[in-house]
């Protein structure tokens, strides 16, 4: 996560989330736009894999990393364009 000083925490499923506020769009989806069973896919294979890479409708790029406490942190990923 980028060092912007501002750190959010939130419950996502049962699932306490820390996340920086710009990355509000990822939470949401992971908590309204994705069924319960559908989000529960990425926190699950977090814990097992330490991170779950995800991308949104809108073609957005997260990871969900499982933070040693059994917390989690949402960061987003950067996008590619092309081959460069």
């Amino acid at each position: 996560m980028e060092a912007s000083g501002i750190i959010k925490k939130t419950n996502v499923h049962g699932y306490t989330v820390l996340y920086d506020p710009k990355f509000d769009k990822g939470i949401y989806y992971l908590q309204y736009d994705l069924q319960y069973n559908e989000a529960l896919v990425f926190f699950k294979h977090a814990q097992m894999y330490g991170k779950a890479e995800f991308e949104d409708d809108q073609d957005r790029n997260w990871t969900l990393i499982k933070n040693p406490d059994g917390t989690f942190t949402l960061t987003q990923r950067k996008e590619y364009s092309g081959w460069f």
